[in-house]
């Protein structure tokens, strides 16, 4: 009989290595583990310490190149990636030893889909809790992401999908009810409607936990946005006190681990640029059903060079946003919005940041776009949940925003969630002037959020774009157009050489065609 080979344990070090949210160990060639195992680059493997495991992607390093660079990893030692370092809650010293995984069963199902064939609802489970285990290497999870592409998932693949990422992740419950929430499906900048709409619905005496994501693509997330104002990374109990104690709050969702197949599906999805709708509308539901919701208002901006750029596509993903919600016990109502320019004046945390609270203090200069979609989205809101008779809900929404209630909710949430805090814009900036006169004609979305992240944005909080005018309006030559703002010179630089190199992203023509 064949006895279990002993298990070799290294010093693990921190790398300093961001590979976002995948988990990566660094391992000799002639590590006494990799001769033993065999292990090869790119490998899953188990890395558990006393306390914690986590499967992880293997790198290997030959040591030749590591003694031409300072021999940075010794053969007794294996380093980890700061995804990896957090997973295992290391605070340094600590050894662990590294195995191989098993084989990924659930990988079948991803084949069949790809061949042609139905996912099963136990496939579907199969496939998230492997996904979610980290037992998925990206190069897998690109494949399932690809059977899942275009209109590829039924109703009933979409329904079993949002039901196995709801059930591999926490659920929030809450006292009362009706609970309120709001989503955008995104690919427009600037329109940062959330900490408008959940001050003036949680003023109005309504439950709303928003919980929202940073930026993956694009120069601010909702989460990033606030974080200039508030802290965001809030823990389950700190949530649930500021609710109780507000009716309301703007966090990070994933530090509450909600639906935690999304992120790692979304990144996927964005590295290969590909469109999903079954599984954008698998990730909105199951994170407002994983957050307790019970009534949800979705604003779907359609337009050009949005994310959403016809009317038809915008009517079938309303259609099916509604019908899933609607099969899993969620009301769901659906706005088509206009997304043919950037929404209020800023464009980055921020500048975005200014924005809401100029809109929240009824400030003469607020952005009146920004304040009308939010007033829009939260009279929905305040009919769904009974504050308001039908018809009735933007007069309240109004009325609650220009009293000051609504700023006097906002600020007690940041208060509640562990101050307000002043944004902060970069110090860097540089103004473009209109070369001629005429009337703005075309904003492309796609190159503005572009132009803010080569600014510095999301990263850099005070880095992106303010801009002056906005479609259809007249502007002389030399007027000013926008504000580029950046933290640095270098940033500030390579923006102004790219927007330099796209001169009809942004037009001035005779008239608005």
């Amino acid at each position: 009989m064949n006895s279990p080979k002993p298990s070799v344990s290294l010093a693990l070090f921190r790398s300093g290595i961001d590979t976002q949210q995948e988990p990566v160990i660094y391992l000799r060639s002639d590590s006494p583990v990799c001769r033993a195992e065999g292990f090869r680059s790119q490998s899953r493997v188990r890395v558990s310490t006393v306390d914690e495991s986590v499967i992880a992607t293997l790198c290997v390093v030959n040591p030749v190149s590591l003694k031409e660079n300072g021999n940075w990893i010794e053969p007794g030692q294996a380093a980890v990636s700061e995804a990896a370092w957090r997973m295992l809650k290391l605070s340094g010293g600590e050894k662990a030893s590294i195995t191989h995984t098993k084989a990924v069963d659930s990988v079948t199902y991803v084949r069949g889909k790809l061949y042609g064939k139905t996912f099963t609802k136990a496939g579907l489970k199969a496939i998230v809790d492997d996904v979610v285990a980290g037992r998925y290497t990206d190069i897998q999870i690109a494949a399932f992401v690809a059977a899942c592409t275009s209109s590829n998932l039924s109703v009933e693949e979409t329904i079993f999908m949002t039901e196995a990422m709801v059930d591999a992740g926490q659920r929030l419950t809450w006292s009362k009810q009706p609970v309120l929430d709001k989503h955008c499906i995104g690919g427009l900048p600037g329109n940062r409607t959330t900490p408008i709409v959940v001050a003036i619905v949680a003023a109005c005496g309504l439950i709303i936990p928003k919980t929202s994501s940073r930026a993956i693509t694009s120069p601010a997330g909702t989460a990033d946005t606030m974080s200039a104002l508030t802290p965001v990374d809030l823990s389950l109990e700190e949530i649930t006190a500021v609710v109780e104690k507000e009716g309301g709050c703007i966090v990070w969702g994933g530090a509450v681990n909600l639906s935690p197949a999304d992120d790692l599906f979304i990144r996927v999805e964005r590295a290969l640029n590909l469109d999903s709708e079954g599984q954008l509308v698998a990730s909105v539901i199951s994170k407002k059903l994983a957050a307790g919701s019970t009534h949800v208002v979705v604003d779907i901006p359609f337009g050009a060079t949005a994310k959403m750029r016809e009317y038809s596509a915008a009517q079938m993903l309303k259609s099916r946003l509604e019908e899933v919600g609607h099969r899993l016990g969620l009301t769901v109502k659906c706005l088509l919005t206009n997304g043919d320019q950037p929404v209020g004046w800023g464009v980055g945390p921020s500048l975005e940041a200014l924005d809401i609270l100029s809109v929240l203090k009824n400030e003469s200069h607020a952005p009146n776009d920004l304040r009308e979609r939010a007033l829009t989205i939260a009279g929905e809101l305040l009919e769904m949940g009974g504050a308001s008779v039908l018809g009735q809900g933007y007069t309240l929404a109004e009325q609650t925003l220009r009293s000051g209630r609504a700023w006097q909710k906002f600020e007690a949430i940041c208060l509640a969630q562990g101050g307000l805090f002043e944004p902060k814009v970069g110090e860097h900036c540089h103004n473009i002037l209109a070369q001629r006169s005429g009337v703005l004609t075309y904003i492309n979305n796609r190159f503005v959020s572009k132009l803010a992240k080569l600014l510095g944005a999301p990263n850099s909080m005070g880095a992106g774009i303010r801009f002056k005018v906005k479609l259809g309006e007249k502007v002389e030559k030399g007027d000013l157009l926008l504000s580029l703002f950046a933290e640095t010179t270098g940033e500030l630089a390579y923006a102004l050489e790219f927007l330099d190199g796209h001169p009809d992203e942004i037009l001035i023509g005779d008239e608005l065609v």
